[in-house]
């Protein structure tokens, strides 16, 4: 199918890369080594040339990035939004007789997902991006596949280190992850619908959640940095008012790509057009931080 895009409310009208071009939406259906299923959502503008693997934040459906998706193509940025597995349009749910970790996130279906995108779109250079969990995922993806990522884009994400925390909050944080266990063993997964923390997740996942909250590493990945990912563009944007992701916890994240300067922002409502600035409320207006993505991106590519 063939949409025509038209430039979002609030972009700038003397921005050259803002254009109203064509852009063709996709769905390919990937599988992965162990035959899990997924859908990748494609949006390509005509004569993309630099793409936006986005990888979604804990239990958020690839749908819920579609405006984002949009607001990135009308600025000449390809993108294509990866399903985590046992969310959306995934074969597979979380139960007790189906579990997985990162391990099976990283190994199997990233990669999977990866090589649909470039064989959809092979004229397009692929950056990599996520948001929360998925910009921990990314930022580990980038460290194991530099030469086949062109940047990395951490937007609300961090190394989810309960010393990132102070008082209260990290005393709240501390008696969650003490009670992770209990929970998962209980109904066999993680009901996170219920309690307002992701969605449905399985116990793997959020094991290894657990495990970077209490040690500051990833228990199933090496996160040492890549010598080849030092060269590459590295851009963190936080948000001012996100109490999920504490400053040092994106600094602790991006120190971990190997970039010896990456490009950092901390948004406030006023580089939103007035959208409050925390970990979600920028996904019900994203055209500013595509914006800011978009040219990233577009300068970005010019040096690799």
């Amino acid at each position: 199918m063939t949409l025509s895009f038209d430039p979002p409310a609030g972009a700038p009208s003397g921005d050259p890369r803002v254009t109203p071009s064509l852009a063709r939406d996709a769905s390919v259906r990937v599988r992965s080594a162990d035959g899990v299923e997924a859908d990748l959502a494609l949006t390509l503008p005509r004569d993309a040339k630099v793409g936006l693997f986005w990888l979604p934040a804990l239990g958020v459906a690839a749908r819920h990035y579609a405006g984002f998706a949009d607001a990135l193509a009308v600025r000449g940025i390809a993108v294509a939004r990866h399903e985590w597995r046992g969310h959306g349009s995934s074969s597979v749910r979380a139960s007790r007789r189906c579990d997985w970790s990162y391990r099976e996130l990283l190994d199997l279906d990233v990669p999977a997902a990866l090589h649909a995108a470039n064989e959809a779109a092979p004229g397009v250079r692929w950056a990599i991006g996520g948001h929360s969990l998925g910009a921990q995922l990314a930022m580990l993806t980038w460290l194991r596949r530099p030469s086949d990522l062109h940047g990395l884009a951490v937007v609300a994400g961090g190394v989810p280190w309960w010393r990132h925390f102070r008082g209260a909050q990290a005393l709240a944080f501390r008696a969650v992850l003490a009670m992770l266990p209990l929970l998962t063993a209980a109904a066999g997964h993680f009901p996170g619908r219920r309690l307002g923390f992701g969605g449905r997740e399985a116990r793997g996942v959020m094991r290894d959640w657990a495990a970077s909250a209490v040690t500051g590493r990833y228990a199933s990945a090496d996160d040492r940095p890549a010598p080849a990912a030092s060269s590459r563009p590295v851009l963190g944007i936080g948000f001012e008012r996100d109490g999920l992701v504490p400053r040092s916890a994106l600094e602790d994240l991006l120190a971990r790509t190997g970039s010896p300067v990456p490009t950092v922002a901390v948004l406030g409502a006023h580089d939103l057009a007035g959208v409050t600035p925390d970990h979600f409320s920028w996904m019900r207006r994203p055209e500013p931080l595509a914006h800011r993505l978009a040219a990233w991106l577009h300068t970005a590519s010019e040096f690799v």
